[in-house]
This record gives C-alpha cells, sequence and structure tokens, in this order.
C-alpha cells in the first residue's frame, strides 16, 4: 500500500475558459479594408495551489491583429485547467506547472481563439504550436517569473 502512495500522480481535474473578450473597435468599417493585418500572440501562464495536491494553471493567449495602427480585431481567453499533482519532488513542480501544464490547456485555447475570431466576421487564426519547454527554460534563463508574459510573433 505504502508504494502505491509514493506513486507520482498527475491527473486532469477540470478544463475550463476563464475569461473570454473580443473587441473590433473599427466595425463595421474595418471589414471593408483591403489590406492582411500583422497578428501578433502574447502568451501569459499563471499557476497557484488551490488545496494540497490540487493546482490551477491559467494560460492566457492575447491575439492583436492590426493594420497599420488600427487594431483590426484584439481577441483574448484564459483556458483554465485544475490539475491534480501529488508525491512530485518539489524541484519537478515548478516545470510541470510552467510545461506540462500550458502543453496540455494550449490545443484547448487556441480552438476558443479561432472560434472567436471566426464568430467576428474574420478568417480563423491558427495558432501555431508552442514550445513550452524553451519558454521554460528562456524564463528561468532570465530569472523571470512564469507569470511573465511572452510575445510570440
Amino acid at each position: 500500500m505504502s508504494d502505491q502512495q509514493e506513486q507520482p500522480i498527475f491527473s486532469i481535474e477540470k478544463l475550463f475558459v476563464k475569461d473570454l473578450s473580443l473587441e473590433v473597435p473599427h466595425a463595421p468599417q474595418i471589414y471593408l479594408e483591403a489590406q492582411q493585418p500583422e497578428v501578433e500572440m502574447q502568451l501569459h501562464t499563471q499557476s497557484q495551489q488551490l488545496d494540497e495536491g490540487f493546482y490551477e494553471n491559467v494560460l492566457t493567449v492575447t491575439v492583436t491583429a492590426k493594420i497599420g495602427e488600427k487594431t483590426v480585431f484584439l481577441a483574448e481567453a484564459a483556458q483554465g485547467g485544475i490539475f491534480q499533482i501529488r508525491n512530485v519532488p518539489a524541484d519537478d513542480l515548478e516545470p510541470i506547472l510552467g510545461m506540462a501544464c500550458p502543453n496540455i490547456l494550449f490545443p484547448y485555447v487556441r480552438e476558443v481563439i479561432s472560434d472567436l475570431v471566426t464568430r467576428a466576421g474574420f478568417p480563423p487564426v491558427i495558432l501555431s504550436p508552442i514550445n513550452f519547454e524553451q519558454l521554460f527554460m528562456q524564463r528561468q534563463a532570465q530569472g523571470a517569473s512564469q507569470d511573465a508574459p511572452a510575445t510570440v510573433q
């Protein structure tokens, strides 16, 4: 019995959209623009312990499309997850929260953003895969918090 209690546990308890917003400040005139907008994406991860062995991880993606200085749309989705993480060495907890959890949440937030932008009347934005391990390592090297936003072009 004691051997089983010592086994590391990692499970998804709940996935949910925590926050969702869309702005199309220049509608309806913006739909007449023929020019392709420049699209920029920002990522932000945040984690907190909810209870013994339970953690919330939130991956927020902000997509901004602009033509020159004019914002075409701004879409933001915060995809949350509650994860059970137990019997893991303390040194491994931060990498799990900074890499494994965002990797699980990203496909969900990517779908939410694509759907949101499509519902606004624009072609879907398909976000490229993100290497959360590389972002985690960069933040570690810079001494930055996992809560710091990262801009991806």
